[in-house]
């Protein structure tokens, strides 16, 4: 089914008319985001996404904006390049960001090959630079602009055996916040959403067993594990004029389960079960 604008619930929002960029297009984050800006009534969209037929796959959804796909390895200053300069001749200047472009492979630290630290890194860390280079230019020059970095909860909670996905998120939300003291006084915001547990094409193979699905999601406060869209919409919220005085920020998406360490110290006569079965 075609998505196209819903004035009536995404007015508030302000978004019409804007130009988007999404890195990481084709996944469930990005397609998720791509959607929700089409509701808003985003007057372009550029899909950006190293799988180009993916990228092509989320603009077959989008009914109203313009849209462009392209094939783009954000770890590559070339390509982002290249990119960056196709969008602004076919699509105009981009008004919003969003860095969602990301690699998760599992690796200890004690025998991760210097490769593979540096393909996580280039794509988790580096593209992320590079983009908020490449767009940030004309935003720099409009003196307006808004930029969304999809972190993640491991950035300030270590993932063992992930090899350098956390340092790599960790990094993300220091870049935001660099970018946004470097260049709030030309108007342009920059903000983090860490997701915590949420289900996408990357981490489905966490979900194929339903038993592990169970256990997941009953270590969540709200008890259910996150859809790409409960993401969307609050990148929605930090890419709009809605938020216009939040910048350098890191809103963690994560139904509360960042706070549940507490919870799993045993403590004899508050546990859980003693107060829930009764």
């Amino acid at each position: 089914m075609a998505i196209g604008p819903d004035p009536d619930t995404r007015a508030w929002l302000g978004l019409s008319g804007s130009v988007v960029a999404i890195t990481g297009a084709g996944g469930g984050i990005g397609r998720a985001l791509a959607a929700d800006f089409s509701r808003a009534g985003a007057a372009a969209i550029a899909l950006i996404d190293r799988d180009g037929d993916a990228a092509r796959r989320t603009a077959a959804l989008l009914e109203g904006p313009r849209v462009l796909p392209l094939t783009c390895d954000v770890a590559d200053p070339a390509a982002v390049a290249a990119a960056a300069e196709r969008i602004a001749r076919e699509l105009g200047a981009v008004d919003v960001l969003v860095n969602n472009a990301g690699l998760l492979r599992p690796g200890p630290l004690a025998t991760l090959p210097p490769a593979e630290w540096n393909a996580l890194l280039g794509a988790n860390l580096t593209g992320y630079f590079l983009c908020a280079q490449a767009f940030g230019r004309t935003m720099l020059e409009r003196r307006r602009g808004a930029i969304v970095h999809i972190a993640s909860i491991a950035a300030s909670h270590a993932q063992g055996f992930s090899g350098a996905y956390s340092v790599s998120k960790a990094g993300v939300v220091m870049l935001s916040r660099q970018l946004a003291l470097e260049w709030g006084e030309a108007g342009i915001r920059s903000n983090v959403v860490s997701p915590g547990l949420v289900r996408t094409p990357m981490s489905e193979a966490f979900y194929r067993d339903p038993a592990i699905a169970g256990r997941r999601a009953a270590m969540v406060p709200l008890q259910r594990v996150a859809q790409p869209e409960d993401i969307a919409e609050v990148v929605l919220f930090l890419a709009s004029p809605r938020s216009g005085y939040v910048t350098g920020q890191e809103i963690l998406v994560d139904g509360g389960f960042g706070r549940t360490l507490m919870d799993l110290v045993p403590r004899p006569g508050f546990d859980r079960a003693e107060h829930t079965n009764r």
